[in-house]
């Protein structure tokens, strides 16, 4: 059992691997001027490439995931053949330069690395004894796997002349002159360890298709759960809170480099700030659900998104800096950058306290023979539906805050973002009742990708 269990923990660590090296600064390679080595997208743009198409795969995944591994397919090989296909479209995204190009070969590659997302989970369950305490130690190899691609790529392959210190980033350097243009490399190492992630699945415990039908009806009555004053409660929060969310994946890397000066080099890393304490979080939840209750837990998730932009907002309101190096080229710690890093730490009481609650407060407020419909109802309203609304919102944040479609009055986009969050934890706070019974489990959901 412990060499299945290596295993899981190994599929994990690539899963998140894959996405992780690339996703954290997509924006900022995306949005970054043709003359720095971006493709100069407006930020309407990066709004429809990493919001609209990316929701597409999430809305499709339980759909494809359900048809093809449930019924027809070996988990392990459809898995080891959707990550093939994804890493190919992901290598030839690499080179292009086109928004249409991008928008395309974005919707296709979501199609097929989404529901790789669901089919790592479905096998982890189907092999261990007791998943209640096993699972969180093999999805946590996912969080790592996340960590370890945003610090080591950067590191090594944006930087010459390296050091180490004792404090962040620990390995220093001199940035590359191509810094931004080097960025692209990201979508061609993760094409490469998807098509070698695929190899590896043949190695995975051998999870055969499910050949029962699924029950037609409980995709129907999941949504019957908006009778539910709660759940519909729940449901308008969520909503606006995926849009708001989705957007700190879209601007932080822009934020960073264009407004406190932060390198290139160093904004993956700076966004792992947010991981590490979503580790930590996840481990406290349980407590905070026991003392507080599912209604005060997710407004205090929903105040997080509140404080974290808030915080942002103000430190935007300065002039923007320049690249924080000293004489040598090497990187310091100016003090905005310092807050708008270490601010970060309230991502991990955003996703916790919110989403995570959100899902264990679905599975207990769900019957037994729709949990997985009502899972699923509510993952394609908050990972589907609020990115897609997030692409034209942001778009809309970049003509009524910023300059040929690109933000850049931060402030006036973060404080709106914080309007949004605090209107949101009122909305949960003034409306959201807990109709489940006073027993609070442990904590299973699965921590969030950033």
């Amino acid at each position: 059992m412990n060499f299945i269990k290596g295993r899981l923990r190994m599929m994990m660590f690539l899963q998140y691997v894959v996405w992780g090296i690339w996703l954290p600064v997509l924006a900022t390679y995306l949005q970054s001027p043709v003359a720095n080595g971006g493709l100069g997208f407006t930020s309407g743009q990066v709004g429809w490439i990493v919001g609209v198409a990316g929701s597409v795969g999430a809305v499709s995944a339980p759909f494809i995931a359900g048809q093809f591994a449930d019924r027809y397919f070996s988990t392990e090989k459809f898995l080891a053949l959707l990550l093939i296909l994804g890493g190919s479209v992901k290598f030839i995204l690499s080179y292009q330069d086109s928004f249409m190009a991008w928008v395309f070969l974005a919707t296709l590659y979501s199609v097929l690395y989404m529901p790789t997302l669901s089919l790592t989970n479905s096998m982890a369950f189907a092999h261990l004894d007791n998943p209640d305490s096993d699972w969180p130690r093999i999805r946590v190899m996912g969080t790592i796997g996340w960590i370890a691609a945003s610090w080591l790529f950067p590191m090594i392959w944006l930087q010459t002349d390296l050091e180490f210190r004792l404090l962040p980033p620990f390995f220093v350097g001199t940035e590359v002159a191509d810094a931004t243009a080097r960025l692209a490399d990201t979508l061609k190492v993760s094409g490469v360890i998807s098509i070698l992630y695929a190899g590896f699945c043949f190695l995975l415990p051998h999870t055969p298709p499910k050949k029962e039908a699924v029950e037609k009806l409980a995709f129907k009555k999941a949504f019957s759960l908006l009778s539910h004053r709660s759940f519909a409660v729940l449901v308008a929060a969520s909503l606006p809170i995926a849009v708001i969310h989705q957007v700190y994946f879209m601007q932080t890397g822009p934020f960073f480099e264009n407004q406190l000066g932060m390198l290139v080099t160093y904004i993956a890393p700076a966004m792992t700030v947010g991981q590490f304490a979503e580790i930590a979080f996840l481990a406290l939840l349980g407590t905070f659900l026991m003392r507080l209750g599912f209604k005060w837990t997710i407004c205090i998730g929903a105040l997080a998104y509140f404080a974290r932009y808030a915080i942002w907002g103000l430190i935007s309101m300065q002039e923007a800096s320049g690249p924080s190096v000293d004489a040598a080229g090497q990187f310091v710690w100016t003090t905005p950058l310092m807050i708008g890093v270490f601010s970060q730490i309230l991502h991990g009481l955003c996703y916790s306290c919110f989403f995570a609650s959100a899902f264990m407060y679905v599975d207990r407020i769900a019957d037994a023979d729709i949990r997985n419909s009502a899972q699923t109802v509510f993952g394609i309203i908050i990972l589907g539906l609020g990115p897609m609304l997030a692409g034209p919102f942001l778009g809309l944040l970049g003509s009524v805050f910023g300059e040929a479609g690109v933000v850049t009055d931060f402030a006036g986009m973060w404080f709106t973002l914080a309007t949004i969050a605090l209107l949101t934890s009122l909305l949960v706070g003034f409306a959201f009742e807990d109709e489940t019974e006073a027993e609070v489990l442990m904590p299973t959901a699965e921590p969030a990708t950033g």
